[in-house]
């Protein structure tokens, strides 16, 4: 059975770079993340940040890495685990 985001890659990101987004759930290290003990908490449900850059993971889906600005770290989220607060107005004005 194939997963929601199995085929993501066909279509365009769901977020852009300098989009405010915030978490939907609490991320945790789950030893992806270099110099952090696993299972330490990365950015808290709710917590605000910025898409810095758009990777991708397995040729299958969209890895956002977001800059929370509560903890200073820069994590690789899925779209699952984001919502947007809003669009980059720079990106918005270009259209």
């Amino acid at each position: 059975m194939q997963q929601s985001d199995e085929m993501e890659l066909h279509s365009p990101p769901e977020f852009d770079i300098g989009d405010k987004v915030r978490t939907r759930k609490l991320l945790k290290n789950d030893g992806t993340f270099p110099g952090q003990e696993i299972g330490t908490v990365l950015a808290k449900k709710g917590e605000i940040g910025y898409v810095v850059s758009i990777g991708t993971f397995l040729q299958s889906s969209y890895i956002y890495a977001v800059h929370f600005l509560q903890s200073g770290f820069v994590v690789g989220c899925k779209k699952k685990e984001l919502e947007l607060i809003e669009k980059n107005p720079d990106k918005e004005a270009n259209r």
